[in-house]
């Protein structure tokens, strides 16, 4: 027979029982709390290794620097530090969201220089971002008018898809 008492407990089956909700519920919040600062950690210095392995240590080398993608190649005649450099401006010129201005570089050490003049918007190949350009590329051994096409992929650089000489108005 169930017959109520005062507002925090109740008769049940003879005995005096607490309301259920005062007593499961603290229980439930304390537990719900506690679980979200659980973690585990990885106990590794604890564990036996059969075989150490032996620690190389080995110099820094820099990687090396890519030429403007894997396609042609702007120049034999420019360095790495020259390809880094007119990667960056062809970049910068390419880039759809920008104004559609030439970007110069150059590297006084080794007297190279050059120009990117984007042609046209940009237009998908392939699922890739294209756009055709216009190169000027100076070093000590030669002078070179390009023009070309490069496209970038989702998420990576301008790569250069085809290169050939230019012949400059006038």
């Amino acid at each position: 027979m169930l017959r109520l008492g005062n507002a925090f407990s109740y008769t049940c089956f003879g005995h005096v029982c607490t309301r259920l909700g005062t007593r499961i519920l603290p229980a439930v919040i304390a537990g719900t709390l506690s679980s979200a600062c659980s973690m585990s950690l990885p106990m590794v210095s604890l564990l036996a290794r059969k075989d150490p392995e032996p620690v190389l240590t080995t110099a820094s080398v820099p990687a090396p620097v890519p030429r403007a993608g894997n396609g042609p190649s702007l120049s034999d005649h420019l360095g790495p530090e020259d390809l880094r450099r007119a990667t960056g401006a062809l970049a910068l010129a390419l880039d759809p969201q920008g104004n559609g201005s030439s970007v110069a570089w150059d590297n006084a050490e080794s007297k190279s220089s050059g120009r990117f003049t984007p042609v046209g918007g940009p237009f998908l190949k392939d699922y890739d971002v294209c756009r055709a350009f216009l190169a000027q590329v100076q070093t000590v051994m030669q002078r070179q008018a390009l023009q070309g096409t490069a496209c970038r992929p989702s998420g990576s650089q301008w790569v250069i898809q085809d290169l050939k000489p230019w012949k400059e108005p006038g």
